[in-house]
C-alpha cells in the first residue's frame, strides 16, 4: 500500500490562517489494473474532522478493493470557499496522478460524513458553477465525483439545519445569497451524480429531513439513489462498530450494515451503466 500525506496547495496560493494545512492521506492498494477510488471527508461541523469517520472508513473501503484518501479539508477559522476548494483540488490532484497511482478515472466516488456529507454533496452539486475558474491548481475539468456517499449528511439552511456547521462555515452573520447557495437541496440538477445516503431517524444533532430533502431533489431529477432510514441510533454513528465508537451507544448492528449497502450499490451501479 501507498500510503503518504499530500500538501494540498503546496507551491500555490493559500492564505493561511492557522497552524494547519489542508492535506490529503492516501491508502493507495498495490495494483496493476486501474482501481475505484474513494474521497472521505469526515465530518466535525467545520470545526475539526472526526478520527472515526477517517482512517477506518479508508480500511474498510480498501478491504473492499477501492483506493482511499482522507481529505483533511480546511475548517474554521477557514470559511466558504476554502473547503470546497480542498476538495476540488484533491480531484484535480487524484485524477493528474491517475496512471502512476492505477487509479480508474471514471469510478471516482466521494464519501462524506455529517459536516463532511455536506462538503461531499457540496461538489456534487456545484462542481458546474464558477467557484473554481481562474483558481490555481484546480482543472475544472477533472472536479466532477462520478457518485457521491453521503452519511447522515448536514444539507439546509433552513428550519432542520445544523446550525453550528453554518457559522463555522460562514461565519457569525451569514449572507442570505450564501445560505441560500450552500442550502444544497437548492442546488440539485440533472448533472448531479449518483447517491448513495443514509440517515437515523432519532438523529438529534442533524435531523434527517437534511436527507429527506437532497432525495426529494435527487428523485425530481431522476437521478439514480439508494436511501436508507435506520430507525435508531444518535448522529455520527460512522461504521457503528466497537472499532469507530468511543460509546456504547455508537454500536448498532443493524445501522453497521450500511457499509455492506453501499457496497452493493457501489457493485451494482458499475454493472448497469450503460
Amino acid at each position: 500500500m501507498l500510503n503518504i500525506e499530500i500538501d494540498l496547495w503546496d507551491g500555490l496560493d493559500f492564505n493561511q490562517i492557522s497552524e494547519e494545512r489542508p492535506k490529503l492521506t492516501s491508502y493507495i492498494l498495490n495494483s496493476n489494473k486501474k482501481v475505484p477510488t474513494v474521497i472521505i471527508c469526515p465530518g466535525g461541523g467545520y470545526q475539526y474532522r472526526s478520527k472515526r469517520e477517517g482512517e477506518p472508513i479508508a480500511i474498510s473501503f480498501n478491504n473492499a478493493g477501492y483506493n482511499a484518501f482522507v481529505l483533511e479539508y480546511s475548517v474554521a477559522p477557514y470559511t466558504h470557499p476554502q473547503p470546497i476548494l480542498d476538495l476540488a483540488r484533491s480531484l484535480t490532484i487524484i485524477r493528474q496522478n491517475s496512471e502512476t497511482w492505477n487509479i480508474d478515472i471514471d469510478n471516482i466516488i466521494v464519501c462524506g460524513f455529517s459536516a463532511g456529507g455536506h462538503l461531499a454533496a457540496s461538489i456534487g452539486v456545484l462542481w458546474s458553477s464558477n467557484l473554481f475558474i481562474g483558481v490555481s491548481g484546480i482543472d475544472t475539468k477533472l472536479i466532477k465525483p462520478n457518485k457521491l456517499i453521503l452519511a447522515y449528511p448536514v444539507i439546509t439552511s433552513g428550519e432542520f439545519s445544523h446550525r453550528g456547521s453554518f457559522k463555522n462555515l460562514l461565519g457569525e452573520f451569514p449572507k442570505r445569497d450564501e445560505l441560500e447557495l450552500l442550502s444544497l437541496e437548492n442546488q440539485v440538477d440533472h448533472n448531479t451524480p449518483e447517491t448513495f445516503i443514509w440517515h437515523t431517524l432519532e438523529d438529534g444533532a442533524v435531523p434527517m429531513e437534511n436527507s429527506l430533502f437532497f432525495v426529494h431533489k435527487l428523485r425530481s431529477f431522476n437521478i439514480p439513489f439508494e436511501f436508507h432510514i435506520y430507525p435508531y441510533g444518535g448522529h455520527g454513528l460512522s461504521l457503528a462498530i466497537p472499532l469507530t465508537s468511543d460509546e456504547e451507544c455508537q454500536i448498532n448492528s443493524h445501522v453497521s450494515r450500511w457499509m455492506d449497502q453501499c457496497l452493493s450499490w457501489l457493485n451494482q451501479s458499475k454493472q448497469s451503466k450503460p
